[in-house]
């Protein structure tokens, strides 16, 4: 495999399209400074995955893309492909030739393409895995990879070494494998919470949900005995109906015949009783003519009377007559004058008025043009409308129709009851009526004032009841909510609790050390277990502390020399150990000085609390450390002190002695002085929690106390009011049976017969319409619906035309308003004159009216006069026809006393057969009555079984049980049967479908977390597995780069010695490499001792080492040779060609020897400013070759 061309255009200064071809062997590029050869190279390294905008020389990712020059525009994208030959398939995919590019715009879209197809830079990245291509690996090495392979970090070498050994795609497998473990452990955390939550609910339910069964199966048993029971009562029922029936067709005959015997002697008493009236109408006239002869009198002496008060109050008059006149006159000119200004201000407003009407009806026209284009809308909305109406009047009326037939059964039915029991007890309880009614109504008063209280106490006891329910349901919601609160309190302690135990956030070596520490008692904890810090000064003393805070406190230096040896053994790394036999706290004297300053808090070792034996340790750690609240002031006191304190802020700004200042962004992403305040804030919180939810449970079971005592006060307050409403309705019944059988006669009695049966007949005709109302009313029903959607229709038309409308009306509002303003200012100027002529026209009338009673004054009181002297006369002629009527009276008085006593005599006749009558009228009510009541029984054991088991007597009869056939027996199993069900107490029947699917969810989520433990367990097998596999695998090939860069070494320097190192007491996979170099003639020594051309070229040796273990299929060289001089250049070039069996080399250089050394060159150059262009390889050719000569 090797690198068959790169195509550029618009990347950084190749405006054009360019394509570099190559071929095997080593390739040149060649060009003076700033023409454009390092772009190839950030060219190959963008197309590979390049994201560090620094490791491409920019400040932005759109600086790559071509930014114009004077002549030219800037381009809107960038282009670069490179195009692989695969014909070995070392890559992983089935292509001879593998094209990989990239496209940026300038508009910040961005793709990736893998031979034209779009990808994903992941998918870039896993194509050159183990190849040593790759913006990680070592295919690309141009001066800054040289650089930081010099001056780097040990740590900061590794992604070299990673690519070499072979161990990138495990590692970045360990990546993927470490943070789906992450989220498996977030995920198990989550579901052990719902699991918890869960297991709190299924017991309870479960419990429920069998008590549920329980009780359906003992409402199956009631039911069957409840079936049976109505069979045997419906039964018994039937017999005793027919054996009433009998009975009351005998005593209705009975009835017949003393009632027809009654109604003769009726006849003849009423015949008696008709002339008794005739005379008492007599007598009654006669007293009356005697009456209304003396009002009559009475009336004529009181007009003499007033005729003489009349003539008194007319000679009185005359004397005021003139003064009115002249009133008359004065105010009649004032009226003249206002009527003159009236009639001035209504001419202006006519005028205004005239043209306001003019705008007025061109604004109506155009409203009425807008309403003529809705008028269809509207026809159509009105059509609905009267159709609606139509049908509701309809319905109303049927609905009527439907009422008025239940009021007329129910008053049928009240009033049928009444009349036999009037017709009962009407006569045998006459004499003793008036004092009956009165105790009734006694009765009746106290009653309703008993209710009335009753009345109140229900209502107050419903209220509470309300009041201490919404309570209750207040207080299981706050429970639920301190619950909840409790549940994610505890799960973020524990999981604190298990960071804190498997010390996540120290290092590898920290770990291991404290987890000996059951073994070793010795071992006290790490510092930052042992200090409890104010939130407020965190940030400082860790900063304070800096890496000091993850240093292990022994109990002495043997405990501290032992866990050296350990670490050491293990190769787990380094740790720092503080003895508190050794350890000792140096004070700095200006600290104490600089406590007065402002801003300064406290010395750091001050402001931490921890147990006495380590207040030396604070002291040793922080004691020489000051605290100020902000930068400025540590600044100040910094510079006042010379810059020879260890200064922090709150904020985490820390000042050296020297005058170092380190800040900026401060992360705090271990928290570790946290963890420990926050698992004893969680503890504190849990426990005030679980306290809380103590007493809101306590508060419920006050609360259901509470509610079930006054429930039972309540129900007791219910049957006692209902005991009270039936003693109240009797009561009443008795009033008003007293009232009617005082006030109603005998000659009713007939009537009231013939009207019992004319109701019987109601009824039976009512019942027939209701079946023919019920099916109008459903009719009417679906024609409303029909109406009503074709309306909404109607509706939306018409309200997209009434906007049109709305518009139109307001601008028509706004002139007849105006116009209303001054038509009435011309309306009140019009009244006021009209009402001004008015009071002229009534002086006028008064005046002459004035004139002509002077006139006829004298008149009245002569023919006044002459009326007095006629009333007289009359008054004298009734006084004798009064003694004439007296007379006629008397007479009258004792023809009517003879017929009484015959009357009496037919009264007591009636009396005998109206005796015998009621006796047979209360047999025929009592019998009545008592198949009313079988009836009843009957109709009332329907509907029990109809209510409580939805039955009809033929489903029940299908269900007899032939076993069951004593009935007391059977009272006796139902009665156990309610005892048994009433003794379950509340049952929620919905329990037994929320367990199964609260247990359901258990076991998918017990099953899922059972998942989750067994996929931690395989991750965490795969990640042990990938490291021991990337400790093997890069053990073996270290010692093979090691051995291999001696020989490089040793060939390119011509001697000498050079070796790599692992930084020690650090994890094989995550520790620093030292390069040592020791040129001929020179002691061994670190890489920093040596000169600038020694450093490049045993970098040089390095990465020709790992070519010769691991070749890349091409490696491009940006001027790694510039610092070496001629001599080492040729060494240089001459190992290249070495190279050149396994790796493609594109090589950008301007030394003479290098471009000697190449197969091919390609010239770049810059015939136009700011644009770079090839240049033929020939003349670049034959100018080496003149150069040589």
């Amino acid at each position: 495999m090797y690198l068959k061309s790169i195509e550029v255009q618009g990347f950084k200064s190749f405006a054009n399209k360019i394509v570099f071809e190559f071929h095997q062997g080593i390739t040149g590029i060649v060009g003076p400074n700033g023409s454009g050869k390092s772009n190839v190279a950030d060219a190959v390294r963008w197309v590979l995955g390049e994201q560090s905008v620094k490791q491409l020389r920019g400040s932005s990712m759109q600086d790559v893309i071509f930014a114009g020059t004077e002549n030219r525009k800037p381009l809107s994208y960038a282009y670069v492909a490179i195009t692989l030959d695969n014909s070995d398939h070392k890559l992983a995919i089935d292509y001879e030739e593998v094209t990989v590019a990239r496209r940026l715009y300038r508009s910040g879209e961005s793709e990736y393409l893998i031979n034209g197809s779009p990808c994903r830079l992941k998918e870039v990245s896993e194509l050159f895995y183990d190849t040593g291509i790759g913006k990680e690996g070592y295919s690309i090495i141009g001066q800054g990879q040289i650089d930081r392979i010099l001056s780097g970090k040990p740590e900061e070498r590794r992604e070299l070494f990673d690519e070499a050994a072979g161990i990138v795609k495990f590692k970045k497998r360990k990546a993927t494998a470490q943070k789906k473990l992450e989220n498996e452990r977030d995920n198990l955390v989550r579901v052990n919470d719902i699991l918890s939550e869960l297991e709190r609910q299924v017991e309870p339910l479960q419990l429920q949900s069998e008590k549920a069964k329980t009780y359906l199966k003992k409402k199956n048993e009631l039911k069957d005995y409840d079936v049976n029971m109505f069979l045997m009562e419906t039964e018994r029922i039937a017999s005793e109906q027919r054996e009433v029936e009998e009975k009351f067709k005998i005593a209705e005959e009975q009835l017949k015949e003393s009632t027809d015997a009654r109604e003769k002697i009726r006849q003849e008493y009423d015949r008696l009783g008709e002339s008794i009236t005739e005379m008492d109408e007599k007598i009654n006239a006669i007293r009356e003519n005697i009456s209304n002869t003396s009002v009559m009198k009475e009336k004529l002496e009181s007009q003499i009377q007033i005729l003489a008060e009349q003539i008194h109050t007319a000679e009185m008059t005359d004397e005021h007559l003139q003064s009115r006149l002249d009133a008359i006159a004065r105010e009649q000119k004032e009226k003249e004058e206002a009527k003159a200004s009236y009639e001035k201000e209504k001419h202006s407003g006519d005028e205004q008025l005239a043209q306001v009407r003019k705008r007025q009806e061109e604004a109506a026209q155009t409203l009425a043009e807008i309403q003529k284009q809705i008028a269809s809308c509207n026809e159509g909305m009105e059509q609905g409308q009267k159709e609606l109406f139509a049908l509701l009047n309809r319905r109303a009326d049927i609905q009527a129709k439907q009422q008025r037939s239940d009021t007329m059964v129910e008053q049928i039915n009240i009033r049928k009851a009444e009349l036999g029991k009037r017709l009962l007890d009407r006569k045998t309880q006459e004499t003793d009526l008036d004092s009956v009614l009165a105790d009734c109504k006694k009765d009746l008063e106290e009653v309703s004032a008993h209710i009335r209280k009753l009345s109140e106490q229900e209502k107050e006891l419903s209220a509470k009841e309300k009041e201490w329910r919404t309570k209750a349901k207040e207080n299981d919601r706050a429970l639920e909510e301190k619950q909840n609160e409790f549940h994610r309190q505890q799960s973020r302690l524990e999981s604190l609790k298990n960071i804190a135990e498997r010390y996540d956030g120290y290092g590898n070596s920290i770990r291991k050390v404290m987890e000996q520490k059951e073994h070793n008692p010795g071992l006290l904890g790490v510092v930052s277990d042992l200090m409890q810090v104010d939130k407020k000064y965190e940030i400082a003393i860790e900063t304070a502390l800096g890496g000091n805070i993850q240093n292990i406190v022994t109990e002495d230096e043997a405990t501290a020399k032992k866990m050296i040896a350990f670490l050491k053994q293990n190769r787990f790394g380094r740790a720092t150990f503080l003895p508190l036999t050794s350890v000792s706290a140096r004070k700095n004297p200006k600290n104490e000085a600089a406590l007065k300053e402002p801003g300064v808090i406290g010395i750091a070792s001050q402001l931490v609390k921890c147990e006495q034996k380590y207040e030396e340790v604070a002291a040793y750690l922080l004691g020489r450390v000051l605290v100020a609240d902000s930068i400025d002031h540590a600044i100040a006191l910094a510079k006042k002190n010379h810059y020879s304190l260890h200064i922090v802020t709150l904020e985490g700004e820390y000042l050296s002695p020297g005058g170092s200042m380190t800040g900026g962004a401060f992360k705090n992403s271990s928290n570790l002085l946290a963890r420990r305040r926050e698992v004893e804030e969680l503890e504190m919180k849990t426990n005030r929690l679980l306290q809380e939810i103590a007493q809101i449970k306590n508060r419920r079971e006050d609360l259901l106390t509470a509610i079930e005592l006054n429930a039972e006060e309540l129900e007791q307050v219910k049957e006692t009011l209902q005991k009270e409403f039936i003693r109240q309705n009797t009561a009443k019944i008795n009033v008003d049976r007293a009232m009617q059988q005082k006030n109603e006669s005998e000659e009713v009695f007939s009537s009231l017969m013939k009207e019992r049966q004319q109701m019987d007949r109601q009824v039976e005709e009512i019942h027939a319409d209701q079946t023919g109302i019920k099916e109008e009313l459903e009719h009417s029903r679906q024609q409303e619906t029909e109406i009503q959607h074709a309306n909404e229709a109607f509706q939306k038309m018409l309200e997209e035309q009434k906007e049109l409308e709305n518009k139109a009306e307001s601008e028509l509002s706004g002139i007849q308003l105006e116009e209303a303003n001054i038509r009435q200012k011309v309306e009140f100027a019009q009244t006021n004159v009209e009402r001004i002529n008015g009071d002229l026209e009534k002086f006028e009338t008064e005046k002459t009216g004035l004139l002509e009673n002077a006139k006829n004054s004298k008149e009245d009181v002569e023919k006044k006069q002459h009326d007095i002297a006629e009333i007289q006369k009359t008054i004298l002629a009734s006084s004798d026809s009064h003694g004439e009527l007296e007379q006629k009276l008397r007479e009258s008085v004792e023809q009517k006393e003879q017929m009484s006593a015959e009357y009496r005599g037919f009264f007591r006749k009636q009396e005998e057969i109206s005796e015998r009558c009621n006796g047979l009228d209360k047999e025929v009510f009592r019998l009545n009555n008592q198949r009313e009541k079988l009836n009843e029984s009957a109709e009332q054991q329907t509907n029990y079984l109809w209510e409580e088991y939805e039955l009809t007597p033929h489903a029940a009869a299908e269900l007899r049980n032939s076993e069951y056939e004593d009935p007391l027996a059977l009272k006796k199993l139902i009665a156990a049967v309610k005892d048994e069900i009433r003794k379950l107490g509340t049952v929620n029947v919905n329990a037994i479908e929320e367990y199964k699917e609260v247990s359901g969810r258990y076991t998918f989520l017990k099953t899922q977390h059972d998942d989750m433990i067994e996929a931690e367990q395989s991750l965490m097998k795969v990640i042990t597995e990938l490291d021991n596999g990337m400790r093997t695998q890069f053990t073996v090939k270290f010692e093979e780069i090691k051995v291999e860069f001696d020989k490089v070494f040793k060939e390119l320097f011509g001697g000498g010695r050079g070796t790599i190192e692992l930084v020690e007491d650090e994890d094989i996979l995550e520790a620093g490499i030292i390069i040592v170099s020791q040129p001929p003639g020179k002691k061994l020594q670190n890489m920093m001792q040596l000169s600038g051309g020694e450093k490049a070229l045993t970098a040089i040796a390095l990465l020709f080492a790992i070519q010769n273990l691991k070749p890349s299929p091409f490696c491009l060289l940006d001027e790694i040779e510039a610092a070496l001089d001629d001599s080492n250049v040729g060494r240089y070039a001459n190992y290249l060609h070495k190279l050149t069996k396994h790796t493609q080399f594109i090589v950008i250089t301007h030394r003479r020897g290098t471009m000697a050394a190449a197969d091919r060159l390609y010239g770049i150059t810059m015939q136009e400013k700011g644009v770079s262009a090839l240049v033929s390889v020939d003349l670049i050719a034959n100018d080496l070759d003149k150069k040589k000569e």
